[in-house]
């Protein structure tokens, strides 16, 4: 109970409290509180001009950082314009070298008429280069190996003697038709 006593008092003290800073603010101030008080409304006049310059300058920072940003999205704007633009113009010329190597790939194969046209491929002007190099060198190879193998079998010039002609195989009537022809050109 001793205890509670004491909150009791605690409590009571604290209430009264207030009460007595009001009655010492209601009391007439010295000459000395007034220019304390004074000097403190001063201060906190320089305090408050200071705070609204230190915003002020923060809104101008910030007036300027807006600025920027909208400076930064604008050359955003302006760059993806500009990539969108380079894309299609790279696709544009994308388009215009397929078909141009579409046109070179046929007026190779029209040029080299003795190679086949299977043979003669590629996706780019270099390819079908080396593709109608490799053709070429193929063809001259199979060239040289038939030239040999003419020269190999040479034939004479000329139509063969005239034989005999075989009666095998011939009915009797046509057999008969060839010995008087034969007699006949003696």
């Amino acid at each position: 109970m001793d205890n509670e006593n004491e909150e009791t008092k605690e409590t009571q003290e604290t209430q009264e409290t207030p009460g007595e800073t009001l009655e010492n603010l209601n009391k007439v101030s010295t000459p000395m509180d007034l220019e304390a008080i004074k000097a403190e409304l001063e201060e906190e006049k320089k305090a408050k001009a200071a705070a609204e310059a230190s915003l002020a300058e923060q809104d101008r920072a910030l007036n300027a950082m807006s600025a920027r940003q909208a400076e930064l999205e604008a050359s955003l704007s302006e760059a993806k314009q500009a990539s969108e633009a380079a894309a299609a113009e790279l696709a544009s010329v994308k388009e215009a070298q397929a078909q141009a190597v579409a046109k070179y790939l046929c007026a190779v194969r029209l040029a080299n008429p003795t190679i086949p046209q299977d043979i003669i491929a590629g996706d780019t002007i270099e390819e079908i280069d080396a593709s109608l190099a490799k053709a070429t060198s193929i063809a001259n190879a199979v060239k040289a190996s038939l030239e040999a193998q003419a020269k190999e079998a040479k034939v004479p010039a000329g139509a063969p003697p005239r034989g005999e002609i075989s009666l095998e195989g011939l009915s009797s009537r046509e057999k008969i038709a060839a010995g008087i022809q034969q007699g006949s050109q003696r």
